[in-house]
């Protein structure tokens, strides 16, 4: 009888081991996914804007440099679209635009690739006439100067191609070229008039500037003339911008892990083992107390 109970006693001990071991190889892993948490949030945000007047209808490919397996895509941006801003992790990325509608095997029509910096913010926008359309990457700010707005202009108007822009007494742009834009201005926060005017055109809009906020003033072709788009990029200083914010260009989002579950279960299953195990040597001490 006694090499019996040795094997209860060893199998018992055993099983508790095995399921202390699953629980060591499981913490292992959550503790380095936990010390690497912070990483998860560098993020920059980009936005995506249709600026020239003549092209058609694009497709919007946004994807993590060399790896174009699975791409956000914004579907039929057509001219003065501007897209919300989307949060991905930092990084090199590239984005290419097909016509709307044309296959994701189709050649871009163009494409450009650029970085993003931690905490920073940037448009990407399709500029100039068809003939000579590129994209151009600009670098948004998110902090105005406590107590101001922060004010730029884009010129987009192919019909005028000079355009002049001013806020009360302050000129934000003074005949400003097609596909051009400003640096920021910092104005003083209030509400007034914004007046645009070019050769033949002239057209005004009151807006209203609060204090710690950032915008981007977009001059577009109308029906009839000039048209205008007031962005606000950020709501109050050192905030994240505007708009939809996005997990992550498609599949960019950090994966969880399995969770915890599993290695509970190991654990749950050992010790339910072990248990059994040191009920069946008692068991036999008992039968062999008996037989005594």
């Amino acid at each position: 009888m006694r090499p019996f109970l040795r094997f209860f006693r060893l199998s018992a001990l055993l099983t508790l081991l095995g399921g202390s071991l699953a629980f060591l190889a499981a913490v292992a892993p959550a503790a380095s996914a936990s010390t690497s948490a912070p990483a998860a949030t560098q993020v920059g945000w980009v936005r995506c804007a249709h600026l020239s007047p003549n092209t058609p209808a694009v497709d919007v490919y946004m994807y993590p440099f060399g790896n174009d397996s699975n791409p956000t895509v914004l579907k039929h941006v057509s001219y003065g679209n501007v897209s919300d801003y989307m949060a991905i992790a930092a990084g090199q990325y590239t984005v290419a635009m097909r016509q709307a509608g044309a296959p994701a095997s189709t050649a871009p029509v163009l494409s450009t690739s650029f970085w993003v910096s931690a905490g920073d913010s940037y448009t990407v926008a399709g500029v100039g006439p068809e003939s000579g359309l590129k994209l151009q990457v600009l670098k948004d700010d998110l902090t105005a100067p406590a107590g101001k707005t922060l004010v730029r202009v884009i010129q987009a108007s192919l019909k005028n191609h000079l355009v002049t822009v001013s806020y009360g007494s302050d000129v934000l742009a003074n005949e400003l070229a097609f596909g051009s834009v400003t640096t920021y201005s910092a104005l003083s926060p209030g509400t007034g008039t914004v007046k645009f005017s070019a050769s033949g055109a002239a057209i005004s809009m009151p807006v209203t500037l609060a204090a710690d906020t950032v915008h981007t003033i977009v001059v577009l072709d109308g029906s009839s003339g000039l048209k205008v788009d007031d962005l606000t990029d950020a709501a109050g200083s050192k905030t994240m911008p505007m708009g939809g914010a996005a997990t992550g260009f498609g599949g960019m989002a950090r994966s969880t892990g399995p969770g915890s579950a599993p290695w509970l279960m190991t654990l749950a299953g050992g010790s339910l083992l072990a248990l059994l195990g040191f009920a069946g040597l008692r068991r036999s001490r008992v039968r062999a107390g008996a037989h005594q």
